[in-house]
């Protein structure tokens, strides 16, 4: 299996092209943001249209194992598709865009960092180390608090960049997506406050 890197730049390449904003979130986020980990894999949020399938398809279509009408089926539903880059095999993982105020809000603070964990330097929108914290949270609830890669992850976060962290952001919005107990539980794993 060859490096991540070929398959992610040229995706990324893709989407610049034709206009397709996007952020990387998941284990990429978290290891910019805190602990590096291997991944077999990449989240990332596009907002991505149907009316762009077709444009992506002659684009990256002999590069990467994809379906039009998955995609056009996925957007439509509201949920993600996947992408495999042939020479590589890595996953792709494309999480469309939800229009809801958290969503729009993570979007929006989505900050560019550099990514040196192939071999080469590049940079690419990535989600906020806040954002990264609560989507973390938000998975290992719904996966039944058992995953400790999740747990782990957004415990990294809070380790590497608890002097900087917006906690009055996290706080809100821990609420709000109900995890707020899961991130007082993170903070006083981190050390950040007290029990």
């Amino acid at each position: 299996m060859t490096a991540l890197g070929p398959g992610l730049k040229r995706l990324l390449e893709a989407f610049e092209k034709l206009g397709i904003k996007f952020f990387a979130g998941g284990s990429l986020a978290s290891s910019v943001h805190g602990m590096p980990r291997a991944t077999r894999g990449v989240d990332l949020v596009a907002d991505l249209t149907p009316p762009q399938v077709d444009a992506l398809v002659r684009e990256i279509g002999g590069e990467f194992y994809l379906h039009p009408d998955t995609i056009r089926d996925a957007l439509v539903a509201g949920r993600p598709f996947n992408l495999i880059h042939f020479e590589s095999s890595y996953k792709f993982d494309i999480f469309p865009l939800r229009h809801d105020p958290y969503h729009l809000g993570e979007f929006a603070r989505r900050e560019f960092q550099p990514v040196r964990q192939w071999g080469d330097d590049f940079s690419l929108p990535v989600a906020s180390a806040e954002d990264t914290i609560l989507s973390k949270l938000v998975w290992f609830r719904k996966g039944g608090e058992v995953s400790e890669r999740q747990w782990a992850d957004a415990r990294g976060v809070v380790e590497v960049r608890k002097d900087r962290l917006d906690t009055a952001y996290l706080r809100g919005w821990s609420v709000k997506l109900g995890v707020h107990d899961l991130l007082e539980r993170l903070l006083v794993e981190a050390g950040m406050t007290t029990p």
